[in-house]
């Protein structure tokens, strides 16, 4: 049985590949909350740090890797930046002096509670284009999409392993 011949190889093919999509819509998420946050000059990845620094008091760089799903060796610059600007402070665990635990100090806690408004923004403008209906269907494909395919990443998201091993859940 002969084979079906290639489809030919045109910059179109690459502009409707899902990849190329995935990256083009990460590159506009980033724009957009850089725009809508310029302000509090936080990056995505210092604000869900952040958001699980505030939820989770006393966690490890390990186990907020693992919580955010970002590497953990670039986890570690994300760190000291936030620790720069005096949003964390990094504590020893009184367990094991190694390990530092991380926790939001004042000015943290005042910066996440003043940029949430603008993530918010940042959030609804990225599904703007969508009618409502398209917005609930492409969040619940994303959602699951990302789910299914969680194991494929280079760090998968390990938050209920990381958290278990804190002693808490929520």
């Amino acid at each position: 049985m002969p084979s079906k011949p290639a489809a030919p190889i045109t910059i179109d093919a690459v502009y409707a590949a899902p990849g190329y999509l995935f990256r083009r819509m990460q590159q506009i998420a980033v724009a957009i909350f850089m725009e809508e946050c310029k302000a509090f000059d936080l990056t995505p990845v210092q604000y869900a740090a952040l958001i699980a620094i505030h939820t989770h008091p006393g966690i490890d760089a390990t186990r907020l890797s693992a919580v955010i799903a970002f590497d953990r060796s670039t986890l570690g610059s994300v760190i000291e930046r936030l620790q720069a600007k005096d949003y964390i402070e990094r504590k020893p665990a009184p367990e094991d002096k190694r390990i530092k635990l991380l926790y939001l100090t004042k000015p943290g806690a005042a910066i996440l509670r003043e940029i949430i408004p603008a993530v918010e923004r940042a959030q609804a403008r990225m599904l703007e284009p969508l009618k409502p209906a398209e917005r609930k269907a492409l969040m619940g494909l994303m959602a699951q999409l990302v789910d299914l395919n969680n194991e494929a990443s280079r760090v998968p998201l390990r938050a209920e392993d990381a958290l278990e091993h804190l002693g808490k859940t929520g």
